[in-house]
């Protein structure tokens, strides 16, 4: 799919937050990309301004992932430890991991088969 303007971007891209057990569980949908990425980065700052240090980003609705958005999670993971807080993943798609242990993330994040063991 290409994209030409940045409203086509926000359609490939949502973003839910709400509070679970004493963390903030982020909930991301469609591609983290070049594109999105920035929104989502806008959310992990705005939540860690807000003082929501321990963040659970749910993956499991995502399709795509590039570098930019693998930016995006170890940005947030370096913000939150400067609180001394914790950005888990919840991720189990085989083509995310993947990605994951190709780039050796899987030794950075803590990464979990659903929420509720994230938390």
């Amino acid at each position: 799919m290409q994209r030409f303007t940045g409203s086509e971007a926000e359609v490939d891209l949502s973003l839910t937050t709400r509070p679970e057990g004493g963390r903030t569980v982020v909930e991301v949908g469609g591609e983290i990309d070049v594109y999105t990425a920035p929104k989502l980065r806008e959310t992990i700052v705005s939540l860690v301004d807000a003082g929501q240090y321990d963040l659970v980003v749910d993956l499991e609705r995502v399709e795509f992932l590039d570098s930019t958005g693998l930016g995006v999670l170890v940005g947030g993971l370096k913000r939150v430890r400067t609180h001394d807080g914790s950005l888990s993943l919840v991720c189990t798609q085989e083509r995310l991991l993947k990605i994951f242990r190709i780039t050796g993330l899987t030794k950075v994040f803590e990464i979990h088969p659903d929420v509720a063991s994230a938390i």
